[in-house]
């Protein structure tokens, strides 16, 4: 399915899709992993991939079955995440050129995401992309993170724009699940090799000829009046 080419706005997760963080997020698992005696490959990763701090450490309490551990593993998360980004991570390929794209085009955008503000803010200040974002949603701003909608409805509110004629950006299976459920156009952009996503449409790089053709094509949405 073709990516419409008439739309409100476009709402974009961050990690994985927009900063190369996703690295940084394995080796602190698998840290966790191995500190609790257990290894660490692609099947440990969907079970964390997307979520938020709190849902990791609830699923990795159960894999470790350590029930009430849930918090502390979270915050173990936390903290190794935040080293991992104290050492930097760059935008990943196309990024800057895609929203870039979106802004010349007049195209309202957004980050949604599952991670704290301040994970959020300083992977976007150390991929360079923090100047190109006046709209910020994340797991501190609503009741509910993904995959439920909230974060999406929430970024398409702040955007003034309609959910059923916005685009998302996700690279993850709970992402997905999240725009979906918001009623968004979904284009999954993987961020794990081999990975499946139920997608609208799917590219395997932000880079991609076709979707940058698209960021220098794309329309705003004539004013409801006008419909």
């Amino acid at each position: 399915m073709n990516v419409p080419l008439e739309i409100d706005a476009v709402v974009l997760d961050c990690d994985g899709l927009l900063v190369e963080t996703e690295s940084g997020w394995t080796r602190a698992e698998t840290a966790i992993f191995a500190e609790n005696g257990f290894g660490f490959g692609p099947a440990e990763k969907q079970l964390l991939i997307g979520g938020t701090l709190e849902a990791g450490g609830a699923a990795m309490a159960q894999h470790f079955g350590q029930p009430g551990t849930g918090p502390a593993l979270a915050e173990r998360l936390a903290h190794l995440v935040w080293n991992e980004l104290g050492a930097g991570a760059p935008a990943l390929p196309g990024a800057r050129d895609l929203v870039c794209r979106l802004r010349d085009r007049g195209i309202p955008f957004a980050v949604a995401s599952n991670s704290p503000r301040r994970f959020v803010d300083a992977a976007l200040r150390s991929a360079g992309l923090a100047d190109l974002f006046a709209v910020v949603v994340t797991a501190d701003d609503v009741d509910h993170a993904k995959p439920a909608p909230d974060l999406y409805l929430r970024a398409c509110a702040d955007l003034a724009a309609e959910p059923a004629r916005s685009v998302a950006f996700e690279d993850s299976r709970t992402g997905i699940a999240s725009a979906r459920a918001g009623g968004l156009f979904v284009v999954g952009v993987p961020s794990v090799p081999g990975s499946t996503l139920d997608a609208d449409a799917l590219y395997g790089s932000l880079a991609d000829p076709d979707l940058q053709s698209w960021a220098a094509a794309v329309h705003q949405s004539s004013p409801a009046c006008e419909r």
